[in-house]
């Protein structure tokens, strides 16, 4: 049976709902700001108080309560999560062993509803890192999305492009699923990865291509069968190891069975194959979204500006530059329009928000000479 999250202070919760959050990844273009050790949705990075996890759980507060979070992290990571949401009781954070993709993650949090609530329960995946304004018009898409999932269908939620981007997917849009409480829910007709300038802009003039955002809404169960169908094996050790979570075997059975999962997305296994067959929707969000993806997105975020002191920082001729000043040194850009200058304990990186997308370049270069401790 389906349990009821609690009434938020914020409006009436969605009967049935749990919002996952998968916490991952080590933001390897926001670096040296992001690390491994301490990656990008542990930190502020809107100047707001809030981390991009915090702001993110509540986002999702009005909609699932507290007690309908639930949040997938790595081992390495679940202290500081656990910290900085001391209202998630601890079987709310499960950890990962090791990184096996979103599919792995997102799959792992399916199974262990199903066992802990039964067949009927809804999840809506939304990631740990990103930053989304328009409250009412996000809930409201997400209200959307449940009646769709309730229908039986896969959703994902559409971003409005806003330019052509090449730096996301799109997701194009069909016929109307005829959903009387959920009107705007339509047909996936498809998924592209990013495509060229010229591709994305064609794209764009035809009205029915949307970013593809990787935030997933569907019925627990229906995910699971579609996993089941399309990477049995994966499937069946998720449920496996979702038996014994909440029971004395837990380790033994996540350090057995764990390793051995196939590591792909779930846009892979799951949004395309299901799509091709019909089974996939989407409902449109006109809410404003960023995954914060680099130094570039972060600038426009601040409206160029700075992240930490802004005593400690000095423009002379530097109009969009942004500085992040955080090791206790003031910092002075001079003459160097859109420049990026990250000053850390232990790390500088100096750049311009054109080659915001090269950073990672300097994590492989880095890594390829041992310096571990940098990363």
């Amino acid at each position: 049976m389906t349990t009821l999250t609690p009434m938020s202070s914020s409006g009436s919760t969605i009967p049935g709902f749990h919002a996952v959050i998968p916490a991952g990844g080590a933001g390897t273009r926001l670096w040296p700001l992001s690390r491994a050790g301490h990656p990008k949705f542990l930190l502020d990075l809107t100047g707001t108080g809030r981390t991009l996890l915090q702001g993110t759980v509540d986002r999702l507060r009005p909609l699932a309560g507290d007690a309908g979070i639930l949040v997938v992290t790595g081992t390495r990571h679940a202290s500081a999560v656990a910290g900085q949401l001391p209202e998630l009781a601890p079987g709310q954070v499960l950890s990962e062993p090791s990184p096996r993709d979103s599919m792995a993650a997102i799959g792992l949090a399916a199974a262990v509803l199903v066992q802990r609530h039964g067949d009927d329960v809804v999840l809506g995946s939304f990631a740990a890192d990103h930053v989304i304004s328009g409250t009412d018009s996000f809930e409201q898409t997400v209200r959307d999305g449940v009646v769709a999932a309730r229908a039986g269908y896969v959703v994902t939620i559409g971003i409005r492009a806003t330019e052509p981007s090449t730096a996301f997917g799109y997701v194009r849009s069909g016929e109307s699923l005829g959903l009387d409480k959920a009107p705007s829910a339509q047909h996936v007709a498809g998924f592209t990865e990013k495509p060229d300038a010229h591709t994305a802009a064609e794209y764009l003039a035809t009205g029915e291509y949307r970013w593809n955002a990787g935030m997933f809404i569907v019925k627990a169960r229906v995910l699971l069968d579609h996993l089941a169908a399309q990477l049995p094996l994966l499937a069946a050790g998720l449920v496996e190891i979702a038996s014994a979570w909440d029971g004395p075997d837990r380790s033994e059975v996540l350090d057995r069975v764990w390793p051995g999962l196939t590591k792909i997305a779930i846009d892979h296994a799951i949004a395309e194959p299901v799509a091709a067959a019909g089974g996939v929707a989407v409902v449109p969000g006109d809410f404003t979204w960023d995954d914060v993806g680099d130094f570039a997105s972060l600038a426009v975020l601040l409206d160029g500006g700075t992240l930490g002191d802004p005593s400690a920082v000095q423009r002379i001729d530097a109009q969009g530059s942004l500085v992040v000043a955080g090791d206790g040194r003031t910092v002075t850009v001079i003459g160097v329009p859109d420049a990026v200058v990250v000053d850390t304990p232990g790390a500088v990186l100096v750049t311009t928000r054109a080659s915001a997308q090269a950073v990672k370049q300097a994590v492989d270069g880095w890594r390829a000479q041992g310096r571990e401790d940098l990363l």
